[in-house]
């Protein structure tokens, strides 16, 4: 599958840690989700293990959402991405 060009965009929290994701959907070049991670970690370093465990799974806090649908594969990230297609990283906040 050839590569096609991906809208992320994320909640407000990522951009806010990672400025270089500030902006707007972000385009990107990618056809899975974990082809996704990789191209946000070149931009901005350190977001993959943000996201993912060191074993590359998905975090428990994190959804990932492709064109509305909630991410099906959390431990190879290996669904595919159609060209503008767009995908929304969300993670959630606790604490106190």
């Amino acid at each position: 599958m050839l590569p096609g060009v991906a809208q992320i965009e994320f909640t407000q929290h990522l951009p806010t840690l990672f400025p270089h994701l500030r902006g707007g959907p972000l385009p990107l070049e990618a056809s899975t989700v974990a082809e996704l991670v990789a191209a946000l970690d070149r931009l901005a370093p350190g977001v993959a293990f943000y996201v993912c465990d060191e074993r590359g799974r998905l975090r428990r806090h994190v959804n990932i959402f492709v064109d509305g649908e909630l991410l099906v594969d959390r431990q190879h990230l290996s669904d595919p991405l159609e060209p503008d297609t767009r995908v929304f990283i969300a993670q959630a906040l606790s604490g106190g």
